[in-house]
């Protein structure tokens, strides 16, 4: 036969010696294809990551916040901050 002389017997086999680990490369290929593209669509939907405390940010947080960029002086952060505490 033609095939045989050209090809050998590998070709209906799975391939050039690699038994039974060529079918677990090929899921090991597909599950990183699919990791890969769960990954960029959490990154493109802008997905936190895991690191990311999802604490909610208090007034007394908010405060301190426009305080430290100078949107209000000691007097009115003190004022609110009062108010907040009551």
């Amino acid at each position: 036969m033609m095939h045989n002389w050209m090809w050998g017997d590998w070709m209906y086999g799975y391939g050039m010696g690699w038994g039974w680990f060529g079918p677990i490369l090929m899921i090991a290929f597909w599950v990183l294809v699919i990791a890969g593209i769960v990954y960029l669509v959490k990154v493109l939907a802008g997905g936190r990551s895991s690191t990311y405390s999802n604490k909610e940010e208090t007034a007394i947080d908010i405060l301190k916040k426009r305080y430290a960029r100078g949107e209000i002086d000691a007097e009115e952060f003190a004022k609110r901050k009062r108010d907040l505490e009551s």
